[in-house]
């Protein structure tokens, strides 16, 4: 794996702590800014939101630049917008500086996706999306309890600061690591990769993906409240809990990037599975401290174990629009991470109380078991590298050319047939 992929794993830990924090942070800010729970969960939706736009706008606007500067530049700004939450005097700022936040955070994923896939042979494309991924779980493995920690003892503004830090430290290792990268032979089409999106397997592996991240998420957004008035558990053992869904993500990315490329629908189906069965566990023993705890483990377990095959699904069947296919993926988990909290809070003004997020999360859970069962049906499903039909989709530029040559010959020997 080449060493650009980690360093773009690093510097996806500043993001991912950036986005998730806020789960472990929601009852200061509520308490500092004088609003509701749900309405401080707003903020992670609002984080969500910017990523879901930002990441097909900016994908389509930084194509034709080169993709370190697009990457120093997004990570800067990010950076910023973590600034301008700590100093934010008011909701409303601090609602605007996540959405800023949010969407230089997309932009990165979207940019760093593809140079990731593109560094990689196409059957090592899960395997790289492991290594970012990585990132974002030892975020929640590392950064998401040290946030909470951070806002338990210094308030939530410290927590923001830190992440600042951290995007500094990101910022100086793409500038000196993340070497050139050439531009594509041939110039991005928008109109031809825009034509992807009448393939009803793109917008079908876009619903699965939502749906898987916005079940957990549904919970997961409200843990810390959970946890204490739930589970009858201290503050104080809120950032161990989140770092037990974080080692429990960490884990499962590297499982699941370890077997996705094989086992694709495979990894996919058992992962959501899981994730719905584990939901359901969790509202009806929210009640018992322990079963929390372990449950929260394995959920994040569970989650992340998908989410290498689900960004290696999202490149195969949208891999004739390089440009778009990463902002599409991770548009599609913010989505998620977007209707998740939002659910969850309708939930708990509803006044079903902080479990029923998990009863929420398991029904999208299994809205997505169905479509995962839909998607392994023959006409639905895409062989690995986006060949269908016949059809061949030129590989990036900077994937092994030997093997592109190789496939190129075995299909132009099948057209002949």
């Amino acid at each position: 794996m080449p060493l650009a992929v980690y360093i773009l794993g690093l510097s996806v830990f500043a993001l991912g702590t950036s986005e998730f924090m806020l789960s472990g942070l929601l009852p200061p800010i509520a308490r500092d800014m004088d609003v509701s729970i749900p309405t401080a969960g707003l903020l992670i939706s609002a984080f969500a939101i910017g990523m879901v736009i930002g990441a097909p706008l900016l994908a389509v606007a930084t194509q034709r630049l080169p993709r370190r500067t697009t990457l120093v530049v997004l990570i800067s700004v990010f950076g910023l917008g973590q600034v301008a939450g700590a100093l934010a005097p008011s909701y409303a700022l601090l609602f605007a500086s996540r959405v800023v936040s949010a969407f230089a955070c997309a932009g990165f994923w979207a940019v760093g996706a593809g140079v990731a896939v593109a560094m990689v042979p196409l059957n090592a494309r899960a395997r790289a999306m492991a290594v970012m991924i990585g990132g974002l779980s030892i975020a929640n493995v590392l950064g998401v309890p040290a946030g909470a920690f951070l806002g338990e003892n210094f308030g939530w503004r410290a927590a923001f600061w830190a992440v600042g830090a951290a995007s500094a430290i990101a910022l100086a290792g793409v500038v000196t690591l993340i070497p050139r990268i050439p531009r594509p032979e041939r110039k991005p089409e928008l109109r031809r990769e825009l034509a992807v999106y009448r393939e009803g397997r793109v917008w079908l592996a876009v619903m699965i993906t939502a749906l898987a991240g916005g079940a957990v998420f549904c919970a997961f957004s409200y843990m810390a409240p959970l946890l204490t008035d739930v589970s009858g558990l201290s503050s104080g053992w809120v950032p161990t809990v989140l770092a037990l869904f974080g080692l429990g993500a960490l884990v499962g990315t590297t499982v699941g990037g370890r077997y996705a490329d094989a086992h694709l629908f495979g990894v996919q189906l058992s992962g959501v599975i899981a994730s719905t069965v584990l939901l359901a566990a969790l509202a009806l023993t929210a009640s018992h401290a322990v079963a929390a705890i372990v449950l929260t483990f394995l959920i994040g377990f569970s989650a992340f174990f998908t989410a290498p095959a689900l960004n290696a699904r999202m490149f195969d069947v949208a891999s004739a629009a390089p440009t778009l296919a990463g902002a599409t993926a991770t548009a599609s988990f913010n989505a998620g991470n977007t209707a998740g909290p939002w659910l969850g809070g309708r939930v708990i003004d509803a006044g079903f109380g902080f479990a029923a997020t998990a009863w929420a999360g398991a029904a999208m859970a299994l809205a997505a078991v169905v479509l995962c069962v839909v998607a392994m049906r023959p006409w639905t499903r895409t062989p690995r590298g986006g060949r269908r039909a016949g059809r061949v989709v030129a590989a990036s530029p900077l994937a092994s050319r030997k093997s592109g040559q190789r496939a190129a010959t075995q299909a132009a020997g099948r057209e002949a047939r």
